[in-house]
């Protein structure tokens, strides 16, 4: 300020007292209005409505609702508007509120009780489910825009983070072999499940990666690939490739073999026609190559037997759309296009979503179900577990061979039809 002081006196040194103190008195007031500024404490907008949401009405009208122990929405409708029933409902709140602090009640600087853990953790899921915008639960569950996507963002992490040990796991070696045993059972033995690949629609992609995301939708969308069995359980998971990309380029980056590579897999021995195969393999549409570990259909079949393989094998392979179209029905925002801008909170939105759909298929189907989970694609495996590159190599030959394709397919197509021949 004094420096500025100078200045003007220097420079108006022929002018006028008056003016010169006018315009010293001008700077002044221009400093302190400036430090005013930095040091001023923003409340409220001045003119912005002020909402009295009740929250404490709010959590005690959800609570009749469903969780009372005569609630007005019994067992069914519970199920119908939550996707689960409510002891697994339950079950997560408490674990949620355990691990986050975010979702203990608290109380505000005057002494009034925040918003209750579950009106938090209803408002997130209730987004997940119905794929609502987030000012859509005001009126119900008394929670404000800003506060839902907050609570979603931090569900997405706990859920995660709580149950990612268990259900984004890989499968081993019990797992495996209830997987297979249920699979021979449909005519297909060292079957691991069906493959294929899902477009989420993305809204608010960036400008700038439009072109990039966009593919023969014409709309930005991004890549989930996912294996899936007969009881819908999603055992591989490998989502964030953009929509430009085919089923091809997907399975290129994706980690589906890398368990099978790095040597860490469990055997898979079975045999087919007579014949010994040590890989398993997954059914998979026409655009995916001639992998040793893939059985396609047969494109025209002729043949009494081919056809017959191929009808078989198209309607297992239905496993997978299945599972997306229960998943998509399930948490309706992974059908509509996506809000969010990051893709970090994307896909957290998709891994919690498959997380909890295998949660509700092993709820649902008791303790006999198929246990399967899908491994993290930021897992990197020590020196200690991989092979030597030469059996690394081997291995990737072997997963790529077009001969064992041709040979399984051949196999396949006679042990179905001696099947149907026994029936």
């Amino acid at each position: 300020m004094y420096r500025n002081q100078g200045v003007l006196t220097t420079f108006l040194s022929d002018s006028n007292s008056d003016d010169l103190e006018m315009l010293v008195k001008a700077t002044e007031e221009e400093e302190a209005e400036r430090e005013r500024q930095r040091t001023h404490r923003r409340g409220s907008v001045p003119g912005r409505c002020v909402i009295n949401r009740d929250r404490g009405e709010g959590h005690n009208r959800i609570y009749r609702d469903y969780f009372s122990d005569n609630p007005v929405y019994h067992g069914v409708y519970f199920r119908r508007r939550f996707r689960m029933h409510r002891p697994l409902f339950c079950r997560i709140l408490s674990d949620v509120e355990a691990y986050d602090p975010y979702f203990v009640q608290k109380k505000d600087a005057v002494g009034i009780p925040g918003l209750s853990s579950l009106q938090k953790v209803i408002a997130a899921y209730r987004i997940l489910a119905y794929g609502v915008p987030a000012d859509f639960l005001d009126d119900h569950i008394r929670i404000g825009k800003s506060t839902s996507i907050e609570s979603l963002r931090h569900f997405l992490k706990a859920i995660v983070a709580i149950y990612a040990e268990k259900y984004l796991r890989a499968p081993n070696e019990d797992d495996l072999s209830q997987l297979l045993q249920v699979n021979e059972q449909r005519g297909f033995p060292g079957m691991l499940g069906s493959i294929d690949c899902m477009h989420w629609g993305w809204k608010n992609c960036p400008s700038a990666w439009q072109s990039m995301y966009s593919g023969h939708y014409r709309k930005p969308t991004i890549i989930l690939e996912a294996v899936a069995s007969q009881d819908l359980w999603i055992c591989h998971a490998f989502f964030g490739m953009p929509g430009s990309l085919n089923d091809i380029n997907v399975l290129e980056r994706s980690h589906v073999f890398s368990a099978l590579t790095n040597g860490r897999a469990p055997p898979v021995n079975f045999i087919v026609n007579g014949n010994n195969y040590h890989m398993g393999y997954y059914l998979a549409d026409g655009i995916y190559p001639s992998w040793a570990t893939f059985v396609k259909t047969i494109p025209a079949p002729i043949s009494l037997k081919a056809k017959h393989f191929a009808q078989a094998q198209e309607a297992a392979r239905k496993d997978v759309e299945r599972a997306f179209g229960v998943l998509q029905a399930r948490y309706n925002i992974v059908r509509g296009p996506a809000r969010f801008w990051d893709e970090e909170t994307l896909g957290n939105i998709m891994k919690a979503c498959i997380i909890m759909h295998n949660m509700v298929i092993e709820d649902e189907h008791g303790p006999g179900s198929i246990d399967f989970d899908f491994p993290t694609p930021n897992v990197i495996p020590s020196r200690e577990q991989t092979n030597e590159f030469r059996d690394f190599i081997q291995i990737h030959h072997q997963i790529r061979d077009r001969t064992t394709h041709s040979q399984l397919q051949h196999d396949l197509v006679e042990h179905l039809w001696d099947l149907h021949d026994q029936d």
